[in-house]
């Protein structure tokens, strides 16, 4: 068998002028994460956290959280429970412009 792809393979995953078929992208594997605030703290005080300890975020209580794709902020969103999972209600989902901005 061999490693060479042939052209009507190709032609299978990309367009007439070598553009990707959207299949195939609507199928690639993305992370979603959700992001409720950050901190910097010293190594330090890293080391002293212990059951029980709380760190402080840079979010104030009721501010939208982050939704994130491969570590990308793409939509700002609420928690909710949906069949006692969490889940995120989107508010505002950001621009393609300004996700592009931000790489």
């Amino acid at each position: 068998m061999s490693d060479m792809t042939t052209a009507d393979e190709s032609s299978q995953t990309t367009g007439e002028k070598g553009q990707i078929h959207s299949d195939v992208l609507q199928n690639i594997p993305v992370t979603l994460s959700i992001e409720v605030g950050r901190a910097v703290i010293k190594i330090r005080d890293l080391m002293r956290l212990t059951q029980g300890s709380v760190v402080e975020l840079d979010r104030i209580a009721g501010e939208p959280l982050n939704l994130l794709v491969n570590n990308t902020v793409v939509a700002q969103g609420e928690v909710v429970l949906v069949n006692d999972r969490y889940g995120i209600r989107l508010t505002r989902v950001v621009p393609a412009s300004e996700r592009l901005d931000n790489l």
